[in-house]
């Protein structure tokens, strides 16, 4: 019977690689999603998404009255023996509004992987009046 000699350091850099794998695998996941900003006016939203390295024809925008669905594309373009950490492939992202808006007068502006979205607010949304009632309380 042979003896082994125990060597605590190993079992580290399993781990070491363990835990490496899987804040990678959290770090693809997060280039996945487009980061957003909204921006409320009186009239209208203002939505701003990054999708930097996708070209326009590659950015698809569907809008209803309640939320935008955008869908893009980044195409893998890097070249044999590189290493590269960017995230190729389709991804989308739905973002829900809080306020109706006209999906037919939206209109869409992309410069330097920034995607600008005006949404008007439907006329209900912008006349919108609530009435609150005070109750007053018995002596």
């Amino acid at each position: 019977m042979a003896i082994l000699r125990y060597n605590p350091w190993a079992e580290m850099t399993t781990l070491q690689r363990q835990i490496d794998r899987v804040f990678d695998d959290l770090q693809v996941q997060t280039f996945k999603t487009p980061a957003a900003e909204l921006t409320e006016t009186e009239d209208a939203l203002h939505l701003k998404l990054e999708l930097p390295g996708v070209s326009a024809q590659d950015v698809d925008i569907e809008v209803t009255e309640s939320a935008v669905k955008v869908i893009a594309e980044r195409k893998l373009e890097h070249k044999e023996g590189t290493r590269s950490e960017f995230y190729y492939g389709k991804f989308q992202r739905v973002i829900p509004f809080k306020a109706k808006i006209q999906n037919t007068k939206v209109t869409a502006d992309y410069k330097d992987g920034i995607l600008n979205l005006t949404l008007p607010k439907s006329e209900q949304e912008k006349n919108k009046v609530v009435k609150v009632n005070l109750e007053i309380p018995a002596a």
